[in-house]
């Protein structure tokens, strides 16, 4: 069973070494794509025994670009390539996750992606943190979206021409709603898979990744809008409806809403005061797309 895993990122330092550390350790070839690092993670790459790829700097660095290159070059390497691990460069590998993966690949021929559980590192060390260990604890079973970290099998990435290079952010849901056009399945099973390092500290940050969440939103929707993907269109209209200063004053019904379901009273907060960086996200890009422009990056670390 051929198989081969794709490790993204950009400045991570040790987090890298982790995540490829973590990755040699159950899967023989293992790419690394770099995009624009000045640190020294392309030479620690090397040093692990990873097979490096430098994003050209000429071309807007987006995540999909550098998986799309990490996948190409596996094809190259590998033949009869199966089966493609994409993990992010802040994350680290759980011991036993190719292995369960893979068994539920056997099992479900009609599965295009299998993801797990992605858990956050230090939950305890920021307010930041801890949002984001919550975020992804996901639904067991069928799923409509995976995020950064999942397996693929590598023809069905191929049938629908992997990820949209251009997308600055929400290429992961991009892409299972292509696959899902084609009739294959998203799991997500009760399995530990990866440990994620947000490494937030600052509201700032917070900031920043809720704006490029909002930025996603509004491409998702006009990417596939509410005829070919009904879910694209709700997060569009929420965003824009509880951001409003009229809507204000509701937001203490907003948040009861959503603490009836996560139980979280900071979890509730930050959802709510989230509808504005969403918002503004989501304003950007149809400014941009107004202007004839696009947006480059937006990075939170």
């Amino acid at each position: 069973m051929a198989l081969g895993l794709v490790a993204i990122g950009r400045n991570e330092g040790e987090r890298l070494e982790r995540c490829l550390a973590s990755a040699l350790e159950q899967v023989d070839h293992v790419v690394y794509v770099d995009s624009g690092s000045t640190d020294d993670s392309v030479a620690r790459s090397w040093a692990l025994g990873a097979d490096v790829v430098e994003l050209d700097a000429r071309l807007p660095f987006t995540a999909a670009r550098a998986r799309n290159a990490g996948f190409a070059r596996l094809k190259e390497r590998v033949a009869d390539l199966e089966f493609v691990q994409f993990v992010d460069g802040d994350c680290e590998l759980h011991p036993t996750w190719i292995r369960r993966a893979l068994a539920t690949m056997r099992e479900r021929p009609d599965a295009a992606i299998v993801c797990g559980r992605r858990r956050e590192r230090y939950p305890e060390r920021s307010v930041y943190n801890h949002l984001c260990d919550i975020e992804w604890a996901t639904p067991v079973g069928e799923a409509s979206e995976c995020g950064g970290d999942f397996l693929v099998r590598a023809s069905a990435f191929e049938e629908v021409s992997g990820f949209r290079p251009e997308l600055i952010a929400g290429e992961e849901p991009d892409l299972c709603h292509r696959l899902r056009q084609r009739g294959y399945r998203i799991l997500r099973i009760e399995h530990e898979m990866t440990l994620h390092d947000s490494a937030m500290s600052r509201f700032s940050q917070w900031w920043r990744r809720n704006v490029r969440s909002g930025h996603a939103s509004a491409e998702a929707f006009h990417l596939r809008g509410s005829v070919k993907d009904p879910r694209s269109l709700k997060p569009v209209v929420s965003n824009f409806v509880w951001a409003l200063p009229a809507a204000w004053p509701l937001w203490p019904v907003l948040w009861w809403r959503v603490f009836r379901r996560a139980h979280d009273p900071t979890f509730a907060t930050f959802i709510v005061l989230g509808k504005l960086p969403h918002f503004q996200g989501q304003l950007q890009y149809w400014l941009d797309r107004a202007r004839g422009t696009t947006s480059g990056l937006v990075e939170y670390k």
